[in-house]
């Protein structure tokens, strides 16, 4: 598999289809995911002419570590401007899906907006703390337990169990899905980034974004409201959003093609 090596020397895993020629589309997966979590996506963007990369980030698939000082969302928001810097990565659009998506703020938080085009944002809250100005947050978490609430682990808001998504979500679910990668307990390093990920507010970022961005949601979505979608497209003129029915909250896997449909549009509009 094809790495790069970060500006702090860590090495990163990235996977490449699609036409060499064709606009890139940058992939990036949320926590403790995969950049083969976006098999999903692949056939169709390649379909459709794009060069498709997917970055595994520091921590994450077949990428290193890195040193301890590197679990910070900053850290992650810059990894992604070196794989578009060695990639050689123009007019791209940047995808995240959950924590990969609020590490493109990061990114465009240091000026960071190289190379890209415009970004779409999978199921996640630029703010995850509740608070009276955004009720949009990880269900239950507010100014109460702000530094309890993901101390071992993330927790469960019991809203859409695993069996009322029924078959088809759950098989594409474990297809899309690195379960190894996902059992518990998390390492320092993860509950490091995991901790430094739900204390952040990405909103300033959002609004004073140089690029169009679309915010997508799963109707179902595990850990929030879908109306984040739109509550974070309204901070900046230049987003939209979409919300995809009978989706949690990984929802471009669970509905695929719904998003993949999405996507698409926002690709050629």
């Amino acid at each position: 598999m094809p790495k790069i090596s970060t500006s702090d020397g860590v090495r990163l895993n990235y996977l490449e289809s699609g036409d060499a020629r064709g606009r890139p589309v940058l992939l990036v997966a949320g926590f403790k995911a995969a950049a083969t979590s976006w098999r999903p996506q692949l056939a169709s963007l390649e379909k459709a002419g794009y060069r498709v990369l997917a970055l595994d980030r520091r921590g994450h698939g077949s990428s290193d570590i890195g040193p301890g000082g590197g679990h910070t969302m900053e850290r992650h928001g810059a990894d992604i401007g070196d794989a578009i810097r060695l990639l050689g990565l123009q007019d791209a659009t940047v995808v995240g899906q959950s924590m990969g998506g609020n590490s493109i703020w990061a990114l465009l938080s240091q000026d960071g907006s190289a190379g890209i085009r415009d970004v779409v944002i999978i199921d996640q809250t630029p703010k995850m703390l509740n608070s009276d100005d955004w009720p949009y947050g990880f269900y239950d978490y507010d100014a109460t337990n702000a530094t309890t609430f993901f101390a071992e682990s993330i927790p469960n808001p019991g809203r859409h169990s695993l069996a009322s998504k029924g078959p088809v979500r759950v098989a594409r679910l474990l297809r899309g899905m690195d379960l190894k990668a996902a059992k518990m307990p998390f390492t320092p390093a993860e509950l490091q980034l995991l901790n430094d990920h739900a204390s952040r507010d990405w909103r300033p970022a959002v609004a004073t974004s140089p690029v169009p961005a679309l915010f997508v949601a799963g109707r179902e979505s595990d850990f929030w409201p879908s109306e984040h979608a739109a509550a974070s497209a309204a901070l900046s003129p230049l987003a939209s959003s979409v919300v995809i029915d009978e989706a949690g909250h990984a929802t471009n896997i669970e509905q695929p093609k719904a998003v993949n449909e999405a996507l698409l549009a926002w690709l050629s509009r």
